[in-house]
């Protein structure tokens, strides 16, 4: 049985891509506790069959997890929900926190400030 008893629902209509998405749903339920530390996620293959999506968008979105620390990725182990993503979302939403009234402080509208960000999250 899977471990996400709610099931994921992409937006095909969304400026997002899809493993944008993706990876932000598993990213908040892992914040929100409903995924937690050790829980198996399913095989990409599997998810990408199910969600309707290639297995590079799937991986993709997994890579991105890992590389945020939020899960762990070994072989056949397949991948985990890390005990790392606590501290790692922590940490991020204090920055966030940090970041949010710096742009408030400067007048920044919304849409500016999330620019700014996805521009920076884009530069790797």
């Amino acid at each position: 049985m899977s471990p996400l008893t709610t099931p994921l629902v992409l937006d095909d209509e969304s400026a997002v891509p899809p493993y944008e998405q993706l990876r932000a749903e598993l990213a908040a339920r892992i914040a929100r506790g409903s995924l937690v530390a050790g829980t198996r996620l399913p095989p990409v293959r599997a998810l990408a069959q199910e969600l309707k999506l290639a297995p590079g968008t799937v991986a993709r979105a997994y890579r991105e997890l890992e590389q945020a620390g939020l899960v762990d990725t070994g072989g056949r182990a397949g991948t985990v929900v890390s005990d790392r993503g606590d501290q790692a979302m922590t940490l991020g939403r204090q920055a966030a926190q940090q970041y949010a009234a710096t742009a408030r402080a400067l007048g920044l509208t919304t849409q500016v400030a999330l620019d700014l960000v996805r521009a920076q999250l884009a530069t790797r």
